[in-house]
């Protein structure tokens, strides 16, 4: 089971694992992820669904974004699959939540989506997604992981009658276009209620691509596209949620009413208000979670939130009457914690926000639906609604390291890290994690000034290069 310990630090021993880290498999394709290994990763991913599903040969639903490598890693993974008598159907490029909605609506065992989220092209992935729509927990993966290390070569194949069927089904894809546009007209009752509204997009040549342009030119919107036109290498290249520059000069130069943008697999999305400003996943959360309380809609009163959320959102949901819950960093931590409050809306700064009434995972396109719905309910410009608290001044450092764990035991960086907690007290945070897609450490501080935050964090960070760089 996963543990959790109290306090403003997090310290729990990590659990080492070769291949699955916070979001599944990620690698290099053709170095880590090769046809040759993602092949065997179906096998066992095969083996444990053959496992838990033994009165029938288990359906799998399968989906990619559009990275270069994408298809060849399907094409292993289905081989990988059937070739143990799965079933896989494939959806094709769709974004990552599709997966999620799709699984539980079609009732297939397992979802499996090829991405490597908001990374560059040159890497991949490979998540898994339950047949109840959300991320298997760490406990399967590592079962999984298990069989990867233990099976023998060969795998112990089923009789020719018992190969798995592959098809591909381009109605999964238009499923989920009709679900969002449903989620849209039901929120406001209307056909067309973005009429009149003018919203640049940056699909980070993606998922999203062949989504969110669609969804919003169908509810009327005016739209500007910009990265929507992958072509295998340019996938998350300067645009999308992690080069948000783009949409904010887009938004001025086309002087939209706001904008939107995704990462490569549009699980995220982040938020540009008409004066260039950028609006961050707590911005969104807080506003969303505040309008629902004042309606009474809010029950619980509760917002689940990671431990990188910012002390200025804390307070100012305190301060409505709002409980904040923390979890580790990771949507999959997020949803879990949801799932055992019944809170309504969770998610992670970096624009991962689950709507647990309309999904189970962190859905770009849903949030993006969800904020026009707040921008429509205000009528007022997105500046004066997208900011609901002041941010406490935070800075987040990443140090590549050679033992991403080894800070827990090291005696100089455990020394500095108590001596800057005591300083801070309640007027601040330090947060110091491994990083679970890379070999580095995060070291994240958030005060009431720059001058505390600068303070705090240089010591600590000069100490991990110093001893673990």
């Amino acid at each position: 089971m996963l543990t959790r310990r109290r306090g403003r630090r997090r310290t729990e021993e990590t659990v080492m694992r070769r291949y699955f880290g916070t979001d599944g498999v990620r690698g290099v394709a053709n170095e880590l992820l090769t046809p040759d290994f993602t092949m065997r990763l179906g096998r066992a991913i095969a083996q444990q669904l053959l496992e838990t599903t033994p009165h029938h040969p288990p359906r799998v639903l399968i989906g990619r974004d559009t990275r270069r490598s994408g298809a060849m890693l399907e094409t292993a993974l289905i081989s990988g699959l059937c070739s143990m008598g799965v079933h896989a159907v494939s959806a094709g490029v769709v974004p990552t939540p599709a997966i999620a909605y799709l699984v539980r609506e079609g009732h297939y065992d397992l979802g499996i989506v090829i991405s490597a989220s908001h990374n560059p092209a040159r890497d991949n992935g490979v998540k898994l997604i339950g047949g109840d729509g959300y991320k298997f927990p760490d406990e399967y993966e590592a079962q999984i992981e298990a069989r990867l290390a233990e099976a023998p070569e060969p795998f112990p194949y089923p009789p020719p009658d018992k190969i798995g069927l592959w098809q591909f089904d381009e109605r999964e894809s238009e499923q989920y276009l009709l679900y969002l546009l449903h989620t849209m007209r039901e929120l406001t009752g209307e056909r067309e209620p973005l009429r009149g509204i003018h919203i640049a997009v940056d699909c980070a040549n993606g998922a999203a691509s062949q989504y969110a342009p669609v969804v919003l030119h169908e509810l009327g919107a005016k739209v500007s596209l910009y990265g929507g036109e992958p072509d295998g290498d340019n996938i998350n290249l300067g645009c999308g949620s992690t080069h948000l520059e783009t949409l904010q000069n887009a938004v001025l130069e086309t002087d939209a009413d706001l904008g939107v943008a995704f990462d490569g697999d549009a699980d995220r999305a982040l938020f540009v208000d008409e004066k260039g400003d950028p609006v961050d996943g707590d911005a969104i959360m807080t506003l969303w979670a505040i309008t629902r309380h004042r309606q009474n809609t809010l029950n619980p009163p509760l917002v689940v939130a990671t431990e990188m959320s910012n002390l200025g959102m804390q307070r100012r949901l305190e301060a409505e009457g709002i409980q904040l819950q923390r979890t580790k960093v990771g949507d999959r931590y997020v949803a879990e914690a949801m799932r055992a409050t019944g809170a309504l809306i969770g998610g992670e700064q970096s624009g991962h926000i689950i709507f647990s009434e309309r999904a189970t995972t962190g859905d770009g396109l849903i949030t993006m639906l969800e904020t026009l719905g707040l921008y429509l309910h205000y009528q007022k410009p997105f500046s004066e609604i997208a900011h609901p608290f002041t941010p406490y001044p935070q800075k987040l450092i990443t140090i590549p390291v050679r033992d991403k764990h080894a800070w827990q035991t090291h005696a100089e960086i455990q020394s500095l890290i108590r001596e800057a907690e005591r300083k801070l007290e309640t007027r601040g945070r330090l947060n110091i994690r491994a990083s679970g897609t890379e070999n580095a450490i995060r070291v994240m501080v958030e005060a009431e000034t720059l001058e505390m935050v600068e303070a705090t964090i240089t010591p600590v960070v000069e100490a991990v290069r110093r001893a673990l760089g």
